[in-house]
């Protein structure tokens, strides 16, 4: 696919139902100010994945609701949401983290059977195809109904799935979310199958054209959002909603939109998404189909640089809209660049942990998860996320090393696990080292019977540890990282 119809089919990572809400929320600008307690405030919309409930966090924000949810995927109660599903969230916020949202929208990102699914265990990555669509799997996938294990090498139209995720440059989605059904279960929705893309290979005569590929018949397909079947046209930008033909190779669509502007002029917008068509020259790139201008006034935070921007590099921008560009003021990294497999050995405050001897800080954008939730219970308050997690309980986290306050983990997801051994594992920069030590994520290491010569700061390691009768942390194998 083209770059330029790429940059307008990827606003569906958003959704349809998305754009709709500018509509309904009235047009007008929007912008920063500073709030009669000197703390800052921002007016316009807030696009990421909900990290906890009660109300809704979005973005490192807890945005009060009154329960209702916009979407035409059959989804209207914040009950029915789930965590990672990528939400918009039209309101207010402040520096705080709190927030008040006057409309919510969801939309799913792609919808229809399983027809293939894979799973590495041990890199904690996959892949599902959807209606002949790629889903890239990661760590920070939410998958609900099954895990990703039992989806591993499941036999086609066995099971169904929704995805709410971010599509990349290739094409392909990065998925936030997945939620799983058996086929003939719905998802609170009458229509199957959800594609959406710019729209090729148009025959106006056979009443067809292709989205990402996939061919899409319209012959009894109902047109909303002002748009006809005589308005249809190469390069244009829809989602169809309907079946699959019984050999599974044709969508027959039964609703088409359009889309228009996902976000107001002068808008403040916070967005989360990957990045794509990076143009050094320019100094601006995509995300979720938006471009975003970087100049000198913009902050890169968490250790992140220009030159760090990368395809597939999932981040958090904050900024403003302007014709059509969002003038980005913040970039900051959300894909994780250390991890800790361990064990909750005390919990000094309530949103940290010591696991295995590293400080692990939770924030507001942390995702809690625990590999033993209840399907039926959907919503899990956030207060209750965190009591959940006890001293003693082995836990999975991935996130951002920190190097103030002596050094810690920043959590970006928590994961509970039922099985634990005596060792523990680590990923992380070396941020000292001597002939007998070396310290990363802020733990000084003992090198046991490890060699620790050729180490350095900087260094990125993987470490396998125990701790001893002494208390101390000791290396069992430490590998420097290429």
């Amino acid at each position: 696919m083209k770059h330029n119809a790429l940059a307008t089919a990827i606003r569906f990572a958003l959704g349809g139902a998305l754009v709709s809400a500018l509509v309904a929320c009235g047009g007008g600008g929007s912008g920063s100010s500073g709030g009669s307690d000197g703390v800052s405030a921002s007016s316009g919309s807030s696009v990421g994945p909900v990290s906890g409930f009660g109300s809704v966090y979005v973005n490192g924000t807890r945005f009060r609701t009154d329960g209702a949810v916009t979407s035409d995927d059959g989804i209207e109660r914040e009950t029915q949401l789930e965590k990672g599903m990528i939400l918009k969230v039209r309101g207010s916020w402040d520096g705080r983290g709190e927030g008040e949202a006057q409309r919510i929208d969801y939309d799913d990102t792609l919808r229809g059977p399983l027809t293939a699914a894979t799973w590495d265990e041990v890199e904690n990555v996959g892949e599902l195809t959807v209606a002949g669509q790629t889903v890239r799997l990661d760590g920070q996938t939410v998958f609900k109904g099954l895990s990703p294990v039992e989806l591993n090498g499941v036999a086609p139209d066995t099971y169904r799935v929704r995805v709410s995720g971010w599509p990349l440059a290739d094409g392909s989605f990065r998925a936030s979310f997945v939620g799983v059904r058996t086929i003939g279960v719905d998802f609170d929705d009458d229509n199957e199958v959800e594609i959406a893309g710019v729209v090729e290979n148009l025959d106006a005569e056979a009443q067809t054209f292709t989205l990402n590929g996939f061919p899409v018949s319209y012959t009894s397909a109902v047109f909303d959002d002002d748009l006809s079947a005589s308005d249809l046209q190469n390069g244009l930008s829809v989602e169809a909603e309907g079946s699959l033909n019984a050999e599974g190779t044709l969508l027959i669509a039964r609703e088409i939109d359009d889309e228009d502007d996902l976000f107001d002029d002068d808008d403040d917008v916070e967005i989360a998404g990957s990045v794509y068509d990076i143009n050094a020259t320019s100094r601006t790139f995509f995300i979720n189909g938006i471009q975003v201008q970087v100049d000198g006034g913009t902050e890169f935070d968490d250790g992140l640089r220009e030159s760090d921007l990368a395809d597939g590099l999932l981040v958090k921008v904050e900024g403003e809209y302007r014709n059509g560009v969002l003038m980005a003021e913040e970039i900051e990294p959300r894909d994780g660049d250390a991890e800790l497999e361990g064990v909750i050995e005390s919990r000094p405050d309530s949103e940290t942990l010591v696991v295995s001897g590293v400080r692990v800080v939770l924030t507001n954008a942390t995702l809690i998860e625990d590999d033993d939730d209840d399907d039926d219970d959907r919503i899990t308050l956030r207060t209750r996320d965190i009591e959940t997690l006890n001293v003693g309980d082995f836990v999975e986290v991935e996130g951002r090393q920190r190097s103030d306050e002596g050094g810690f983990l920043e959590a970006i997801t928590v994961e509970r696990e039922d099985d634990s051994d005596d060792g523990f594992e680590l990923e992380g920069r070396i941020t000292a080292v001597t002939d007998i030590t070396v310290t990363v994520l802020g733990l000084e290491l003992q090198r046991g019977t490890s060699d620790l010569s050729g180490l350095q700061v900087g260094d990125e390691v993987e470490v396998d540890y125990t701790l001893n009768a002494g208390g101390d942390y000791v290396i069992e194998d430490i590998e420097k990282d290429d």
